[in-house]
């Protein structure tokens, strides 16, 4: 499938993603004890954990079974999603196995005092110095999201030289909307203040989040921004520490989804109650946002924006994307959109880094990160690709039955 690149920067020849300076770099201790202040959490606790999140998750789901009701849309497709899941599980098991075991993974790292303020973090072998930082949101319709999602990307990305924060919020119906977004805004303050205890470079931090992830953390950078320009707001991190925000397969504009998501499985009752009302969608709803004269100001702080949509997504509609790049560009913000000619919601994010060898959405992120640091890139061309998890006809078939 080939690949259709559009950008939305026309007045900028070069990527407005600039060379890190070499003043931001400087060696960190090869000491481990000092690098990681926090040692990888012993197996006992591991599974501690992981049953106390059981326990919490089977009685959201039960909560959640309420709201849902016996509609048949979301019954089937949670049926083809088991099977989309059976179909790609000798990749999932390789991967949950790294999970554990990986010496590279900090796992359920406390960044909050709210149940799931945790993240992961996915740390390169090397550390001979500071990293890029990439705070990633994961997705999962606002209901099933969870840190553990981003595991490809983070071992991915954490192969290149780069730090990944994946972190983990609330979701409905344990939380609302306003509750996520705080959430990822608390992950984010961590990520800014804290990376550089873990080997991160606090100069070069990277926002990024996919589907519903994507928009939480939309939300919380302009959120974010609006507070900096109010007044006497306090604040534990600012836009100017982000060096771009990265979204991808998100949806920016509620209003315009609503109908969309109803017709697919996520009921319009549903959908508002994890909205917190018809009312809210404007003010959740980025792409409504950045246009409202009151917030202009606001949108001035806001750092480069790249999208990455694919063709063929009909979870989210790539037109939600570009839709967000043309209002981000007419309000003056600096935006770019990547379409993937041919992709779905989960070829992106989850099918084609199953297969191995050479991700596109990786390759793209991984040269915007490191544009301009020749010796980085030289590092890039030369890494070795990695291997498939999955036969191929396992995933043609997953893709053929997945309920996104």
């Amino acid at each position: 499938m080939r690949r259709r690149r559009i950008r939305r920067n026309k007045k900028e020849k070069t990527p407005f993603l600039s060379k890190p300076s070499s003043k931001r770099r400087r060696k960190v201790a090869n000491d481990d004890d000092s690098l990681h202040p926090t040692r990888q959490q012993s197996f006992t606790e591991d599974v501690g954990h992981a049953a106390a999140e059981t326990y919490l998750i089977t009685r959201l789901a039960f909560k959640l079974l309420r709201y849902l009701g016996l509609g048949y849309k979301w019954i089937v497709r949670f049926f083809a999603l088991s099977c989309y899941a059976v179909l790609l599980m000798p990749g999932f098991l390789q991967v949950g196995y790294y999970y554990y075991t990986s010496s590279q993974i900090r796992r359920s790292i406390v960044y909050g005092d709210q149940p799931r303020n945790r993240l992961d973090l996915y740390v390169p072998l090397k550390s001979d110095e500071l990293k890029p930082v990439v705070a990633f949101v994961t997705g999962g319709a606002w209901i099933i999201g969870y840190k553990a999602w981003g595991s490809l990307l983070g071992l991915q990305l954490a192969d290149r030289d780069i730090i990944v924060a994946c972190i983990d919020y609330r979701n409905f119906p344990q939380a609302t909307i306003s509750d996520m977004v705080n959430d990822a805004s608390q992950g984010i303050s961590f990520v800014c203040n804290k990376i550089s205890e873990y080997g991160g470079d606090p100069n070069r931090i990277y926002i990024m989040g996919q589907s519903a992830g994507a928009h939480i953390a939309s939300c919380a950078i302009i959120d974010q921004a609006i507070k900096e320009c109010g007044e006497g707001e306090s604040t534990s991190w600012s836009v100017s520490q982000i060096k771009a925000y990265f979204g991808l397969s998100g949806g920016y504009n509620l209003l315009s989804l609503v109908d969309h998501f109803h017709e697919r499985g996520l009921y319009r009752s549903i959908f508002l109650s994890i909205m917190e009302g018809n009312e809210s969608l404007g003010r959740f709803s980025p792409e409504v946002v950045v246009q409202d004269p009151r917030f202009k100001s606001a949108v001035s702080l806001l750092p480069p924006v790249v999208l990455f949509h694919g063709t063929a997504d009909y979870s989210i509609p790539s037109d939600s994307s570009k839709n967000f790049a043309d209002a981000l560009q007419r309000v003056g913000a600096r935006a770019e959109l990547v379409l993937y000619e041919g992709k779905t919601h989960t070829d992106l994010f989850i099918q084609d880094p199953l297969r191995g060898g050479t991700d596109d959405l990786v390759k793209d992120i991984i040269s915007l990160i490191h544009a301009g640091d020749e010796a980085a890139l030289a590092k890039d061309a030369v890494v070795t690709p990695r291997r498939r998890l999955v036969p191929e006809f396992m995933v043609k078939l997953a893709r053929k039955i997945s309920p996104f």
